[in-house]
């Protein structure tokens, strides 16, 4: 019996199979590709992404999902191949908890915007019983 030892080829995705896939469009991917985020092999002019790009394109959708600049997506995927998963992951952990305390101080603010416009609606209500009943005619 005779093992076969041969790697299998990696697989390959088309930019519609991507876009498909993590609901982008062509125009976002060319985009990070042309900020250094994915970096897709040619055949001929297609655009051809490999396994890597697949897992660079997820991440790069994760962070845009929760608000992360491209500088920000960047600096994490850079740390991979420059000083691997420990740096990667350090640096993605310092990001992120900045982010969550961004995103908590903005949470405190529609907050106060949604209890400021609760007291002047209450408010218009009792002055204006007339507008009240405008209101639920329209």
């Amino acid at each position: 019996m005779q093992l076969n030892l041969r790697r299998p080829p990696y697989r390959t995705y088309s930019i519609s199979q991507l876009c498909r896939e993590f609901g982008a469009t062509p125009r976002a991917l060319r985009f990070y590709e042309e900020q250094g985020l994915l970096f897709p092999a040619r055949r001929d002019t297609a655009r051809v992404y490999s396994y890597k790009d697949r897992a660079r394109l997820r991440l790069i959708m994760n962070g845009r999902r929760v608000g992360l600049s491209i500088a920000e997506i960047r600096d994490i995927l850079d740390l991979y191949d420059e000083e691997g998963e420990i740096a990667q992951n350090a640096e993605a952990l310092k990001i992120f908890r900045r982010r969550i305390a961004a995103l908590e101080a903005q949470r405190q603010e529609v907050d106060l915007a949604i209890d400021s416009l609760k007291a002047a609606s209450d408010r218009l209500s009792r002055q204006f019983p007339t507008a009240v009943a405008l209101e639920a005619e329209a």
